[in-house]
């Protein structure tokens, strides 16, 4: 198969996919409303790499590892399920703060926020375990592989990186700003709901 066909097809389900809202979604929104820019690109940041490795692990063959063990599978369900609903009480508990223009709120590392957000969404796991690593064979190229975990990094940085500058720009920061703490308790019960799917589902297999 042709480079240019592979990278097509591919991109042709991963950009509509990263373009839906889901966890990573929901926590650049989060941080850039709550702390300001610089924690929305940087969650960003941490989602984008997040996505990184998982693509340079789908294209390593995860798809046959998940396959051949099930119980693995089911783990990073369970795992992920969990984590989820755990960041979910959190944000549901935190406590109210005002918010900062100058986004120097405080808070945990959003870098790092991002990035467990990304690696414990089983949703992700299964995009690249089954795209990415059924689109190529053991004939693909090494500069075709890297090139397309670049564009999987570059094209989640640019969208979320414009989803975290839209959403913490000065006026809808003013417009949403009494309702901050509200937006930290939506947060929470989005995660919880989407880990406690994947929780109730984790008994099914590991399917998109």
């Amino acid at each position: 198969m042709q480079p240019t066909v592979v990278l097509v097809s591919v991109f042709a389900i991963f950009i509509p996919a990263l373009i839906l809202p889901g966890p990573d979604f929901i926590g650049v929104v989060r941080s850039s409303m709550t702390r300001g820019a610089r924690a929305g690109l940087l969650t960003a940041l941490g989602v984008s790499i997040g996505l990184g490795f998982y693509a340079t692990l789908g294209l390593a063959g995860l798809s046959a590892v998940l396959v051949r063990f099930e119980w693995l599978a089911w783990l990073i369900r369970v795992a992920g399920g969990a984590y989820l609903v755990y960041l979910g009480i959190k944000l549901l508990f935190a406590k109210p703060e005002t918010v900062k223009l100058d986004g120097q709120a405080r808070g945990g590392n959003p870098l790092l926020f991002g990035l467990g957000v990304t690696l414990t969404n089983p949703k992700a796991i299964v995009l690249f375990a089954s795209v990415f690593a059924t689109s190529v064979t053991a004939a693909t190229p090494g500069w075709l592989m890297a090139t397309m975990i670049a564009l999987v990094m570059a094209s989640s940085l640019i969208w979320y990186s414009i989803v975290s500058l839209f959403m913490s720009s000065a006026p809808v920061m003013r417009s949403f700003g009494r309702a901050r703490h509200w937006i930290e308790r939506m947060a929470g019960a989005c995660f919880i709901l989407i880990g406690g799917r994947i929780l109730a589902d984790s008994r099914n297999p590991l399917t998109p």
